[in-house]
């Protein structure tokens, strides 16, 4: 286990002191922030944590992926952050993901921070490698001293105009929403989240500025910025994939979706029918099952179970239906091993979860990557947490690509418009600020 020197300051401004964190960061080539916004949730580590600097890490394709990523973090025992792509399911299972990828992410990627701070409540725990524990001080000094009005190149103004396109045009998506539905009526599935992606050519953006932009709209319990070289993943997710603590597995599916209304009476009103519209409960029970499938793998006997079903909860832009299923595992079970049993999330693929994959692959017309994957860390303990990529944009600096993918559940109660609809609110936020020369302090 690798050694970590420890120091806490109390912050006088919390709010402050993230902003100014996240600015900090900025001058470093690899990156990691992950904020809760403050969300209030049962299960949580920390308010937020920004992680940087490789000291070692991992990055590989999706052959042998969960072996080699066992091997690493079985040998560091440290703090890993990183992800796993949804093409790591080729590993898991013999499938393949044969479609158009503009971005080329590596299928995984951890690494090893030099430097990690972490803040709950209003203490900020700085936990350095030892080699960089003299670096302390300073790098808090930095911090507080750090120039929110800076921008880390151009400002958004300076950047060229990013006209959206869409991969998969609306007749062409009923048409294969059609599809979908013809394999359900046959029997073969009885659910798929069938997804399309959204992207933009030969653009400049300022990662960070999109990203501060996207989390002020959002503010949701899953926020990302990730940054490693030529590669950026600005995340609004509000879903976690699988948490571990100690012998207790965690998966909070979200499936079912109903917009936000400016009228609170109105509000009210949308949640409370969402939480009893039949098509969207089903969608939400369907994977549960899954989940709790996927989990009784490793389980112990009798474990598993649902703690909450189709409750409803509000974020800024929608309301979500979210269940609770959690498990136990015995000691001797390493936490890779939970990864590979339940990856990907159920509420991206649908079921039986193999079937829906197949079929989505066919359709689909881009490679989802680190979309529907998973973005989170491992502890020295060997706990994890880690989301799922959605409400997410995806950037290549170096191929200028910028792109960002929506979908849905696909039932046999699915009206191909509101699907459309459905769609279309999930990419709101993602589309604004690419499109909106915006930026927020």
């Amino acid at each position: 286990m690798f050694l970590r020197a420890e120091h806490t300051f109390f912050l006088e401004n919390v709010k402050d002191f993230k902003k100014r964190l996240l600015q900090w960061g900025q001058t470093h080539e690899t990156v990691v922030f992950l904020d809760s916004n403050n969300y209030e949730q049962q299960y949580s580590s920390f308010d937020c944590v920004l992680a940087v600097d490789e000291f070692t890490s991992i990055k590989t394709d999706y052959f042998n992926a969960f072996e080699k990523l066992k091997e690493y973090q079985s040998y560091s025992k440290d703090y890993l952050f990183g992800y796993l792509s949804y093409d790591v399911k080729n590993d898991a299972e013999r499938l393949s993901s044969n479609n158009y990828d503009g971005l080329d992410f590596p299928d995984v990627y951890f690494f090893q921070p030099q430097k990690m701070i972490s803040i709950k409540g209003n203490e900020a725990k700085f936990l350095y490698l030892n080699a960089f524990d003299d670096e302390i001080e300073d790098d808090f000094e930095s911090i507080l001293g750090a120039n929110l009005s800076a921008k880390s190149n151009q400002s958004n103004d300076e950047k060229s105009s990013v006209k959206i396109k869409l991969r998969i045009h609306k007749d062409e998506y009923f048409s294969k929403l059609d599809q979908v539905l013809k394999h359900i009526h046959r029997g073969d599935i009885y659910e798929a989240n069938f997804c399309q992606e959204f992207y933009a050519e030969n653009v400049d953006i300022d990662p960070y500025s999109i990203y501060r932009n996207l989390n002020a709209i959002s503010e949701p319990p899953f926020a990302t910025f990730f940054k490693h070289e030529e590669l950026f993943l600005l995340s609004a997710s509000p879903e976690r994939y699988l948490r571990k603590e100690g012998s207790k597995i965690i998966s909070q599916p979200i499936k079912g979706t109903a917009k936000r209304m400016v009228n609170a009476i109105e509000d009210d009103k949308i949640a409370f029918d969402l939480a009893r519209d039949e098509k969207e409960r089903s969608e939400n029970i369907m994977i549960v099952d899954l989940v709790r499938n996927d989990l009784s793998r490793l389980a112990k006997k009798g474990s598993v179970k649902v703690e909450e079903l189709c409750k409803v909860y509000p974020f800024k832009q929608v309301h979500q239906l979210i269940s609770t299923v959690v498990s136990e595992i015995n000691e001797d079970v390493h936490p890779v091993d939970v990864i590979r049993e339940t990856f990907p999330m159920g509420s991206m693929t649908g079921a039986p979860k193999i079937s829906a994959m197949e079929i989505i692959e066919k359709l689909e017309e881009t490679k989802r990557g680190l979309y529907s994957g998973a973005f989170g860390y491992f502890t020295p303990e060997g706990d994890f947490d880690f989301n799922v990529v959605i409400r997410s944009i995806l950037y290549n600096s170096d191929k200028k690509y910028v792109s960002y993918s929506v979908g849905g559940a696909i039932t046999a109660k699915s009206v191909p418009e509101k699907e459309y609809e459905e769609c279309l609110l999930k990419a709101k936020a993602m589309k604004q600020v690419l499109t909106q020369n915006t930026n927020s302090n």
